[in-house]
């Protein structure tokens, strides 16, 4: 039996332990000042006290006087750390989930632990806000302070900074979950110095841990500011509350109330130190302890300074409520709580929690900006004191960075400047995650390697001194070409090993080449004089030999991955070295686009003619591929409504393509107004570029043996020339089909809301995705709407044209109603049957040609549209286009409906397409990579 017993303790000790791990699960508690890799277990809660080395590099380990120690009442007030550099000191919390709720509370016992006798003041910060003021009265007293903040990022910084006399100094932190508690914190405010109030404790200690789960301390009424006659009661039953509880206060506090001993009022007040930005908050918490008789009734009244509250309240049996104040106080608060005329019993209350809120008057540094400046510190271990965040408060920036602050968004790193900090290594890739970046130094250190190409990417960028380290390597293309047109001040001297234009890096090789030629020949003649006394056979084929090891060999393409150039473009465009380029651009001065590619910069060439040249940006491969792609595609492809290809530069590191300059930019900058050159489109313009565009793809469907299928159809691959005629650009992700093909298995590619659904679920690509793409550009020509629609309907416009149901309620309303309504029915009957879910269902490219021609030919008939000035767009819409002779306006409706169900067309036709909007962020998942 007596082995039963032991077996039996034993297994619930085991069962304690994990109840409490289980618990302490979200607690971080620290002994400041504790040796490090040492914790021990508090007698009174079971919690774990560590050592705070971890958690900090900064300070000094102290114990307090011994003349103090009887004062500590607890071990981990017994030594503390303190910071003889009282700037500022932070302890760094981690790990912490961004967006969950903590409390993080602190302790102080000075104990005259450096011998002074002078107690120092400081102010400790949460974050970048400041949370408390320090000037400490007395040496031998414990001092806390609590607050509860929402996490913005994976650690929490706790931070001491000195404001006068003495070193700052702590001796206990600690940190705990919050789980759902608190609805009222949020991201935009945290709480200040919490007191809570257990009223009736029998036992006069505070209640914390392991009774609340969350180590929320909870202290006897005795404590209260105000003197309060009043009875206590208590129970052993207990008291429940609602799952979504947002307080959950302990059962031990709510087993215990008081009542007014002269069976009346309830009075407690206190004075809160003014201070306009900041709130503060009360929470009444009431259960019923006792069960009342039939003839027993206990109802009251809540008032505040003197104002109800809340009325003929009537607390619960063994349940819990809260009343809580839902609007700011900043005075001094009272609380009356008054026998209601009809009740035969007294007012209760159990417990009260009053808590200050404070809104953040700092704002932590981008998160993107800390990742990455962080990454820097730890790559080159930097010593300094980089703390915290970086930039803010704004009096505490890192040294070495210059930060940008606006009072709504988070402060940027601006400004850095790391110049003879002896860094050594490769170039962190870090630096190039600093977006707002303008000035970057790293002069004079030890940085080997090559300048990253990312570094060229960084658009804010205008002065990079990379002088004095042992770079090598080319200088990335858009760092060349921001020097050349003087948008970037680059310093890079003192680096022998960097080259910089487009053949230094192969010139550097061949001087190499050069000299290991000269010392080889010097050797053979050497052996040559040597063997002087040889036969002549002999000395003849040593010349042989020595003459044969020079000869030069061929050398390998600078970019291996891609194919030879001529291989490439097969000699059928002009090829332009990078000094052309230069010469074209005027030095790349005028960027007038941007692909994932690279940069399109506004050439002329030495005939006068305008060009856009697209200038690969190095560290993008898929750019690369695109070049590839697209190069080769356009030497075989020649259509007057696909934009042409000039020329092409693949030289050294530098790769571009030169097109034809299509003047009058996009239709995607005409239909939304984005430019100051973009002009009004009428319905014969849309109609117009709506057939050009339709011919070109129905010529990379139709007159292309084998077909191609560009992929990315939409507005801004749509371009203009001088006379308004519309091409088709961009074909860097087209794929070509082989003969015998009806469809390419391949990863999903395009733009969300220009996306043929059949091809996203089945990956199976066929020309019949283009026909979907150019059914939603019809559309937009229609109604002047983007593809995927923002505000106030979050959804494609496909969607948004059927719900409609009447083509008249969707159509531009800046054409003012001149066109033919038949003419714009027919289109839009037109765009519907290209955006059918199930490509069979779809015209081919060629019947969409011919039934635009029809709704042309009915607008031209009817004279309704109003010829405006057309220098601009569409200079030739009267004979641009041939007409079927079968187009007559006898194929015009005689009635008016233009409701879309008599095209056909119904809800039925998508009932699987809703999916599409749905699964949106999946593009890449589902289809085999390799095939793309």
């Amino acid at each position: 039996m007596s082995a039963l017993f032991i077996f039996f303790g034993f297994f619930c000790s085991i069962l304690a332990a994990r109840i409490l791990v289980h618990a302490q699960q979200g607690f971080i508690t620290i002994d400041c000042g504790l040796d490090a890799n040492t914790s021990y277990k508090d007698n009174l809660t079971g919690i774990e006290y560590v050592s705070d080395a971890a958690y900090i590099d900064t300070g000094e380990n102290h114990n307090i006087s011994s003349d103090y120690l009887p004062n500590a009442e607890a071990v981990q007030n017994m030594n503390l750390r303190s910071f003889s550099d009282s700037t500022r000191n932070c302890y760094t919390l981690k790990p912490v989930r961004q967006g969950n709720k903590y409390m993080i509370r602190a302790g102080f016992m000075y104990g005259n632990y450096d011998g002074k006798n002078r107690i120092p003041r400081f102010n400790i910060y949460i974050g970048v806000n400041l949370w408390d003021s320090f000037q400490f009265k007395s040496a031998s007293k414990v001092y806390g302070t609590e607050t509860m903040i929402v996490a913005s990022a994976d650690f929490i910084s706790v931070c001491l900074v000195g404001i006068g006399d003495g070193a700052p100094f702590i001796s206990s932190l600690e940190l705990r979950l919050l789980g759902g508690l608190y609805n009222a914190l949020n991201a935009s405010n945290f709480f200040l110095k919490p007191v809570r109030y257990d009223l009736g404790s029998v036992t006069n200690r505070s209640i914390r841990y392991p009774y609340d789960d969350y180590d929320r301390m909870w202290t006897p009424d005795n404590r209260l500011p105000s003197k309060l006659s009043l009875l206590s009661l208590n129970t052993s039953s207990n008291i429940s509350s609602s799952q979504n509880d947002g307080f959950q206060v302990p059962i031990r506090v709510m087993r215990t109330f008081v009542a007014p001993s002269n069976g009346s009022n309830i009075n407690i007040s206190w004075d809160m130190t003014p201070d306009p930005t900041i709130q503060q908050h009360i929470v009444l918490h009431l259960a019923e302890i006792q069960l009342l008789r039939s003839n027993e009734s206990r109802i009251f009244d809540i008032f505040l300074n003197e104002k109800l509250w809340h009325g003929n309240f009537s607390p619960r049996y063994l349940q819990t409520d809260h009343i809580f104040t839902m609007e700011s106080i900043n005075q001094r608060s009272m609380i009356r709580i008054s026998k209601a005329a009809n009740s035969t019993l007294p007012p209760i209350l159990n417990a009260i929690e009053v808590y200050q809120v404070k809104s953040f008057s700092e704002l932590a540094t981008d998160n993107g900006d800390v990742d990455a400046i962080a990454d820097v510190k730890k790559t080159y271990h930097i010593e300094k004191n980089w703390i915290s965040d970086p930039c803010s408060p704004r009096n505490y920036a890192w040294e070495g960075l210059g930060c940008s602050y606006n009072s709504s968004m988070s402060p940027r790193i601006v400004n850095l400047s790391l110049a003879d900090y002896g860094l050594s290594g490769k170039i962190a890739a870090s630096f190039a995650k600093l977006g707002a970046l303008r000035y970057l130094n790293l002069a004079n250190n030890s940085l080997s390697g090559e300048i990253p190409d990312a570094l060229g990417e960084l658009h804010f960028l205008q002065e990079l001194d990379l002088s004095n380290n042992q770079l090598k390597g080319p200088v990335p293309t858009l760092l060349q070409i921001r020097s050349a047109n003087q948008s970037l001040i680059l310093r890079i001297g003192g680096n022998s090993g960097l080259c910089y234009g487009s053949n230094s890096c192969q010139s550097q090789r061949k001087l190499s080449v050069t000299i290991i030629i000269v010392i080889v020949v010097i050797a053979a003649a050497f052996l040559l004089m040597v063997a002087a006394c040889m036969w002549k056979m002999r000395r003849k084929q040593a010349v042989d030999m020595a003459s044969g090891s020079l000869k030069p060999q061929k050398e390998g393409h600078s970019r291996g991955h891609l194919k030879d150039k001529n291989d490439l473009f097969e000699l059928k465009s002009r090829q332009f070295a990078f000094e052309d380029l230069v010469v074209i651009t005027k030095s790349f001065q005028h960027a007038i686009g941007k692909g994932g590619f690279g940069i399109v910069y506004l050439g002329e060439l030495q005939d006068g003619t305008q060009v856009a040249v697209k200038v690969n940006s190095q560290s993008s491969s898929q750019g690369i591929n695109e070049f590839q792609a697209e190069g080769e595609l356009l030497t075989r492809i020649h259509h007057k409504n696909l934009v042409s290809l000039v020329g092409y530069c693949e030289d050294g590191n530098y790769l571009a393509l030169v097109y034809e300059y299509m003047a009058q930019g996009s239709l995607e900058d005409h239909l939304r107004g984005k430019s100051s050159t973009t002009r009004f489109l009428n319905w014969i313009q849309r109609l117009q570029i709506a057939i050009e565009a339709a011919q070109g793809l129905e010529y990379l469907h139709s007159g292309c043996k084998p077909p191609i299928i560009h992929r990315d159809v939409k507005p801004s691959n749509i371009l203009l020339n001088h006379k308004g005629e519309a091409k088709i650009s961009d074909f860097g992700v087209s794929r070509i089909f082989q003969n015998d093909q009806t469809h390419v298995s391949t990863a999903v590619v395009g733009t969300m809301g220009y996306l043929d659904p059949d091809y996203f679920f089945s990956c199976k690509l066929t020309e019949k995705s283009d026909v979907y793409s150019f059914g939603v550009v019809l559309l937009e020509l229609i109604t002047g709407l983007p593809a995927v629609l923002r505000n106030p309907d979050r959804g494609q416009l496909v969607h948004w044209i059927l719900a409609s149901g009447d083509i008249n309620a969707v159509i531009d309303d800046r054409m003012q109603g001149e066109y033919d309504a038949y003419s714009v029915s027919k289109a839009a009957e037109i765009a519907m049957k290209c955006t059918l879910p199930t490509s069979i269902e779809r015209p081919t490219m060629s019947e969409v040609v011919m039934q635009l021609k029809e709704c042309l030919a009915l607008e031209l008939s009817s004279g309704t549209t109003q010829i405006h000035d057309t220098s601009e767009i569409c200079t030739n819409c009267d004979d641009s286009v041939e007409l079927s002779s079968s187009t007559t306006t006898t194929n015009r409706r005689q009635d008016d409906d233009s409701d879309l169900s008599s095209a056909g067309i119904t809800t039925s036709h998508y009932q699987n397409e809703s999916a599409v909007s749905q699964t949106a962020a999946l593009l890449h998942q589902g289809c085999d990579p390799s095939k793309s």
